[in-house]
């Protein structure tokens, strides 16, 4: 409920800038030169709604583009994008050595990364009983089809997340914990599959898309945030 208390405060304080405007106290046109605090809010909503490092990952990278271009608004520092743009080549390189280094798949980097340790081949990555997957600028498509799927978690960035799980199966219930940001997030399930969602958009959507199941023995709970983009389920 953190996470959903803070999205909603969030509201709450948009509505009050242009209640104040039409009475005439403040100029919300002001106000809107803040409007990189989106960035520092999705990258709380992140933190608070994650257990990966890549959410991690996301959730600070968030918050630091928002602080950075709101310090940028208030003339304490001053950054360019096009001084900025190398830097963050630079930091998604010294990444995928990092994760390279440590004996973690790369899945093309600055388009997907994935989750995964040393010695475990791609063939059987959908066999995996958790999935942790993030797309940035790009999109990303994987089919899982372990007996006794658990969750997990995806994060899309400006980007697309596609999850088949068509050929998985539940023991009881599952929770997958999506973020979309920007970018739209696909999930194809099973029909003897019973899904529920409780996720929060913010000028965004969810949208289900799933035939009624013959039982409820098997339960896949969405959560998390769509922010200006959509998260779909279907069959």
């Amino acid at each position: 409920m953190t996470s959903q208390v803070l999205m909603g405060v969030l509201v709450i304080a948009i509505g009050l800038l242009f209640l104040l405007d039409n009475l005439d106290i403040i100029e919300v046109r002001d106000a809107l030169a803040f409007w990189p605090l989106v960035f520092i809010f999705a990258g709380v909503a992140k933190l608070l709604d994650t257990t990966s490092p890549n959410g991690y990952l996301v959730g600070l990278a968030g918050i630091g583009v928002g602080v950075t271009m709101i310090l940028h608004r208030l003339g304490i520092i001053y950054f360019s994008w096009r001084a900025a743009w190398p830097l963050i080549l630079i930091a998604v390189g010294a990444l995928v050595v990092y994760r390279a280094m440590t004996g973690q798949r790369s899945v093309r980097f600055g388009v997907a990364v994935v989750d995964g340790k040393d010695g475990v081949p791609d063939a059987l990555a959908g066999d995996r009983q958790t999935v942790d997957v993030t797309a940035i600028l790009g999109g990303f498509e994987r089919r899982v089809h372990s007996p006794d799927f658990r969750g997990g978690e995806v994060t899309a960035v400006m980007g697309g997340c596609a999850l088949d799980l068509r050929e998985a199966s539940i023991t009881g219930e599952a929770v997958i914990h999506v973020f979309a940001f920007w970018g739209g997030v696909t999930l194809k399930v099973p029909p003897d599959w019973t899904v529920v969602l409780e996720g929060t958009p913010i000028l965004g959507g969810f949208e289900e898309k799933t035939v009624k199941p013959p039982d409820g023995s098997k339960r896949l709970v969405v959560r998390g945030y769509a922010i200006m983009g959509g998260v779909e389920v279907r069959n």
